[in-house]
Order: C-alpha cells, then structure tokens, then sequence
C-alpha cells in the first residue's frame, strides 16, 4: 500500500524540501517552509481518467486544427496580448498589484464574452452585492453572466456542472481552498491543488478558464512556481498608482507571442484601450530642453514611440553615480563607455540618469542611439530637435547598427507627424522612406551625435 509523502513548500519562491528548515535554501527567505502533505494517487485498476480526456492517442495529422476555437474577448489591446483572442478550453492566470485593474478588466469583458456564450464569474473575494455595484459602476449587465460568492472548490465545481458555462473566472487562486487538503487557503499547496483542478475542468469540458493570481513583495506570483507551468497563459497587468496608464503583457503564453503590449486607461467606468500608445508616452514632452531624445521600438508586431530622458551632472563622488529606470543598467553603462571612448565624451567624472517616460521598459538593441544621444545632448547642454526621432543599435567600436522591422518603425515616426529620423547607413532591408521624412543615414555615434547636435 502506498504510503502518504510529507513535503514543505516555501511560502515565497516555491522551493521544496523534504524536511522543515528555518531558512529557504533557495530564496533565503526565514520562517516560509509550510509542511503539505502529500496523498498518493490511485494506481492500478481503481485508477480514473478526468472525465472528457482522450484516453487513446492519436496521429498529429488527424488532429484538426479549428479556427473557432479562439475568440475574441471584445478588448482588442486584451485580444493582441493573447495572440489574437482567447483560446478555448485554455486556461490564463492574470496577476497584479492590489488595486491595478484585474478585476475591472476581467468583469469588463464579459459584456462581449456573453455575447452567445455563458459565463460563471466567482469571487472568493466580494459578495454578489458588491460585484452587482462595481457591474452597475462600469456598464457591466449581461443576461448570460452569472454570479457566485464562493471560496470552496467542491462548491464551485457543483456550481460549474449546474450552469454549464461557456467560461469561467475565478477571483482569486489565491482565497479557493480544497476541502482534501488541510492547509489554510492560500497556502503553496492549497494554489497548486486548486489550480490542478481548474486545469483538468478546462481541459476535460473545453471552458476557458480565467484566474486572478495576486503578487508577493517581489513583485512575483504569490504561490509556488510551477503554477505558471501549470497555465497556458501568464498575463501580468502593470502600472503606477499615480497615473491612469496600465500595461498588459504576456510573460507566458502557449497560443501566441510574448512580445505584445496592451495599454488601458483607467476612468471612472473601467478600463478604456488605448489604441494609439505612442501619442500616450509622449503627452507633455519638452521642447528645447538638453538631454530627451525620441526612440522607436517594436513591441512584439507594434512599433512604438517613447520619450527617453538623460540627465549627466558633475559627480561630487570619487564613484560617479549612474540610474537606468525602464532602461537595463548594464547596456547604459556599456553606452557610456563607448561614448566616451569613441564619442569623446567625458562621462567618467559625471553622474547620469537615465528615465523612460511612461512605464514602458525599453530592452531592445534599437533604442541603445536614442540613449547615447540624450547622454550627448545633457552633456553638451544642447537640445535634440523636438522633430527628430533615432534608431540603431551601438556596437563597442561605436558602430550604428542596422534593427528589424525598420520600414514599420519609419511609418509610425511619420503618422506622428515627425519630419527627421537617423538611422543605421547600412540597412539589411529595401527601405519605403514616407513623404515628409528626412531621413540622415550615420554610420557611427560620433556621426549620429553631430547631425543631431549640430543641425
């Protein structure tokens, strides 16, 4: 007879041991390890298959690839992120910070989801009352859209098997309980066993499941690493508590791409998309002002313009300061070091910041000019033209290399009505120049900075 496994799980990262200890091994966090204990499974003839799941397996050629089985969620910066909709019978984990707009986006689209299908909303978090007020707040009122106020999963299993939903949202992992596990909701083994259920519900039946998962201290999915293994979709909601401005992005996902944005406002009724971002992240940029230059990126298929801002001051320190916010640290450093030693720029007695306007985290080689020229035009006390925009990559001899999608990233710089960009000399791609553009082709930053400075 088999016999039951006595595991403990850190509370923060996740890290399993098989005896308690004081310390994580792994995150170093004290007094986390909590004991779960671990049933076997059936074996032999008294073991069953989930309901619904193929038992027999089968050629990949003979399996039929439908289109219909994504949809769209009615949010179209949601639908974007999600690789072109939701897929059914999938299941999607959507995690924040307290007060971000998990919930407001998840109610939200239910006003399209009802649209023919049937949803099952359950919060562990709010009774039927207070969801019917936040409906009623953000024109949320579908006939197809159920209600249940319920912590239990044995309850809202029997709640599923009643109502039959097309799709199901659960707010939050982290409040559901499992009445076989004796640990107290929340707990690392409470989220992994609830999370278990609701994947072979998703995958037996065909519901797409959608589940709010709160973030610890760190800014991580609280609960144990391997639910992010267990869901099809990781969607992290983002943003500043200060400014209306939220970021949708996709840290995993099975059906599409993890490169796309959404971008939301948050209003008095919800969440609004923000279609154009570009114009967002460049509200109330400086005219004439040293040190902000205009980047283009790509995120994911979308070419998006920011405002990168650099500040170089003399150092009072014998270690010159240096701050990279929405930008990595390492390649700011690395483009100091070449700007000042192929640029002729004194850098190393001088303090520098580096901030990315709007949230947005720039981390492709296209936006290393934009950066080494705000540096430049800090330093010299000389302002970038307010109509120029620059893409290229720096190498460590100073070279401007050529980036993708360059043809998109010109298109998007002329819709936004601006009339100079530099760019890498050499182009592995045939060029469309739009009208209006003038384009200054640089084949080094020592180049780049005088055609920006000295025009």
């Amino acid at each position: 007879m088999a016999k039951t496994k006595t595991v403990f799980f850190c509370t923060e990262c996740g890290n399993e041991s098989p005896k308690w200890q004081g310390r994580c091994t792994a995150c170093g966090a004290w007094n986390t390890m909590t004991e779960h204990v671990e049933k076997p499974a059936p074996v032999g003839r008294g073991a069953v298959a989930p309901v619904g799941m193929s038992r027999t397996a089968q050629k990949l050629t003979q399996i039929s690839s439908d289109d219909t089985l994504r949809f769209s969620t009615g949010m179209g910066e949601l639908d974007r992120v999600l690789g072109g909709g939701a897929v059914a019978g999938s299941l999607v984990l959507v995690s924040g910070a307290p007060g971000i707009g998990k919930s407001t986006l998840l109610l939200q689209i239910c006003n399209s989801l009802c649209t023919g299908r049937t949803v099952l909303y359950v919060s562990g978090e709010e009774s039927e009352n207070q969801l019917k007020l936040r409906a009623e707040r953000i024109g949320v009122a579908p006939d197809s859209l159920y209600i249940l106020s319920e912590i239990r999963m044995s309850d809202i299993l029997e709640s599923v098997e009643a109502v039959k939903p097309d799709i199901l949202i659960v707010d939050s992992i982290q409040t559901l309980y499992d009445e076989q596990n004796d640990s107290a909701p929340g707990s690392v083994s409470q989220v992994k066993d609830c999370t278990m259920s609701l994947l072979q519900l998703s995958k037996s039946s065909g519901i797409t499941v959608f589940v709010v998962g709160h973030i610890n201290k760190d800014g991580n999915i609280a609960g144990p690493k391997v639910l992010e293994h267990m869901v099809d979709c990781v969607l992290y909601f983002e943003g500043d508590a200060n400014t209306p401005y939220r970021l949708l992005r996709a840290a995993k996902n099975r059906f599409g791409s993890t490169n796309e944005i959404g971008v939301f406002e948050m209003a008095d009724k919800g969440l609004a998309e923000v279609p154009n971002p570009s114009q967002m992240l460049l509200e109330g940029r400086p005219e004439g002002a040293p040190g902000t230059c205009v980047a283009c990126v790509m995120e994911g298929t979308r070419p998006v313009l920011a405002e990168v801002q650099a500040l170089v001051s003399k150092s009072s320190f014998q270690v010159p300061r240096r701050t990279a916010d929405g930008f990595d640290y390492n390649r700011a450093v690395l483009l100091m070091a070449v700007s000042e030693k192929r640029a002729g720029l004194k850098l190393s007695a001088f303090d520098a910041y580096i901030n990315v306007i709007g949230g947005l985290q720039l981390d492709e080689p296209g936006a290393d000019l934009p950066v080494a020229l705000a540096l430049a035009s800090s330093y010299r006390e000389q302002a970038v033209d307010s109509e120029l925009v620059a893409i290229g990559e720096i190498g460590l001899t100073g070279e401007i290399r050529s980036v993708s999608y360059l043809n998109q990233r010109l298109a998007e710089v002329a819709r936004l009505g601006f009339k100079r960009c530099i760019i890498p000399k050499n182009s592995a791609e045939k060029l469309e120049i739009p009208d209006n553009l003038t384009i200054y082709r640089v084949k080094n930053l020592r180049e780049a900075i005088e055609v920006a400075l000295c025009e």
